[in-house]
C-alpha cells in the first residue's frame, strides 16, 4: 500500500528528540544566564567610577561573552539531537518495521513466514510474539478448511459420479429393470443429501448461530438413546444409561445431534456381537460431562488423536449402510466448541473409545 504523504513516524520522533533536546539545553542556559547573574554587578561600564571598575565585568561584557556561546550550543544540541534522534528513531522502529513487513506478506498470501523477534520481552517483542501466534492458529486454519473442502468436493462427487454412471447405463440399456435403478438412485441421492445437511449442520456451529436456553444433557441422553436403540438392538448391542440431572445452557437440537452422533459411532464401531454402550452424565465443579464408553476394537492414540478430523472413518474410508459421511466426530467437535466446552476422545485398554463432553455447568441462581 502506498503511504499517505505527510511525516513518517520516524522523521517525527526525531523532530521530537531534536526538540525536547533544545528544550532541555535552553532551559539549562537560562538557569546558567541566571545563576551568574547573582554575581555580576548591574553597572553599565560607562556609570562606573573607578573603585568598581576593579571588581570585574558588567552584565553587558557577560552578555556579550556568553550569548554567541549558548547559541553556539544550542545550534550543536539541534545537530545533535537530529542526528541522534534520527538512529535511535531508525533502532526503535526496527521491530516494527519487521512486523509491517510480515504483515504485507500475510496480505499477499504468505503465512508461512514468522518474525521470530529476538531481545528484551519488551511491548514490541510482545506484539511480534502475538503476530507469531495469530500466523500459526491462522496458517494452521487456513490448511484445515483446504482439506475439507478438498475432502468435501470428494465426498460430494462420489455419489453425483454413481449417479452419472446409473444413468448412463440406463440410457444404454432400456431393457434393464428401472425399480432396481430407481431404488439405487435414491440411495445416492439420500447419501447426498445426509452429507449436505451435515455440512450445513458444521458451518451453522462454527458460525454458532443458534438461540441458546436451559437444558438438561440427562434427559438430551435419554432422548438420543431411544432414538438410536433399533439400531442397537439391530446390531446386538447393549446400551445402559445412568447419572445425575446435569443443567446446562445451550441450543437443545444441537446437543441432542451431539449427543445421536457419539451413539451412533459407539453402536457402528462396536464387537460384531454382544457389544456394550455406557451413557453417563455428571457434574462437576463448574462444569457438565457426558461420557459415551463403548466395547470395540484396540484403537492406538495416533488414530483416536485424527478422529474429529472431517471425513475420517474410523481405520480407513469405509462405506457401509450405517458408516455415515466421516463428519459425526467433528460435528461432535464443533458442537461442543460451539458450547465452550472441549472434547475428549481416550482409547479403552480393553479396547473401543471413551468420549468425554465437558460443557459449563449452569449457574445455581439460573437453573431452571
Amino acid at each position: 500500500m502506498d503511504r499517505v504523504p505527510g511525516l513518517s513516524v520516524r522523521l517525527r520522533l526525531t523532530l521530537s528528540y531534536a526538540g525536547f533536546l533544545m528544550l532541555a539545553g535552553a532551559l539549562l542556559l537560562a538557569v546558567v544566564w541566571v545563576f551568574l547573574l547573582r554575581y555580576v554587578p548591574d553597572v553599565p561600564a560607562a556609570e562606573r567610577g573607578p573603585a568598581l571598575r576593579l571588581m570585574g565585568p558588567t552584565r553587558e561584557d557577560l552578555l556579550r561573552a556568553f550569548a554567541p556561546r549558548a547559541a553556539e550550543m544550542l545550534v550543536f544540541l539541534l545537530v545533535f539531537g537530529l542526528l541522534g534522534g534520527w538512529i535511535l528513531a531508525g533502532r526503535m522502529l526496527a521491530p516494527l518495521a519487521r512486523i509491517t513487513d510480515a504483515t504485507r506478506m500475510a496480505a499477499d498470501g504468505s503465512l508461512s513466514h514468522r518474525i521470530q523477534l529476538e531481545g528484551p520481552q519488551d511491548e514490541f517483542r510482545e506484539l511480534a510474539d502475538a503476530f507469531d501466534r495469530m500466523l500459526a492458529r491462522l496458517e494452521a486454519h487456513v490448511a484445515e478448511q483446504q482439506r475439507f473442502a478438498a475432502n468435501a468436493s470428494h465426498e460430494l462427487r462420489t455419489p453425483l459420479a454413481i449417479t452419472k454412471t446409473l444413468l448412463d447405463v440406463a440410457r444404454n440399456d432400456l431393457d434393464r429393470d428401472t425399480g432396481k435403478l430407481v431404488d439405487r438412485l435414491h440411495a445416492v441421492n439420500a447419501r447426498a443429501i445426509h452429507l449436505t445437511e451435515a455440512l450445513l449442520l458444521l458451518s451453522r456451529t462454527d458460525q454458532r448461530s443458534f438461540a441458546r436456553e436451559h437444558v438438561d444433557l440427562s434427559l438430551i441422553a435419554e432422548e438420543a438413546t431411544e432414538t438410536v436403540l433399533p439400531l442397537a438392538e439391530q446390531r446386538g448391542v447393549t446400551i445402559e444409561t445412568s447419572g445425575d440431572i446435569a443443567p446446562a445452557i445451550g441450543s437443545h437440537a444441537l446437543l441432542l445431534q451431539m449427543t445421536t452422533n457419539l451413539l451412533h459411532n459407539a453402536i457402528v464401531h462396536n464387537l460384531p456381537d454382544g457389544g456394550t454402550v455406557q451413557v453417563n452424565t455428571a457434574v462437576r465443579p463448574g462444569s457438565v460431562v457426558l461420557t459415551v464408553e463403548n466395547t470395540g476394537d484396540r484403537l492406538t492414540p495416533q488414530l483416536v488423536s485424527t478422529l474429529t478430523e472431517p471425513f475420517q472413518r474410523g481405520t480407513e474410508r469405509i462405506h457401509s449402510d450405517h458408516a455415515g459421511v466421516g463428519l459425526g466426530l467433528a460435528i461432535v467437535n464443533s458442537i461442543a466448541q460451539a458450547h465452550d466446552g472441549t472434547l475428549t476422545l481416550t482409547p479403552r485398554a480393553a479396547g473401543g473409545l471413551c468420549v468425554a463432553v465437558h460443557l459449563p455447568a449452569t449457574p445455581p441462581h439460573t437453573a431452571t
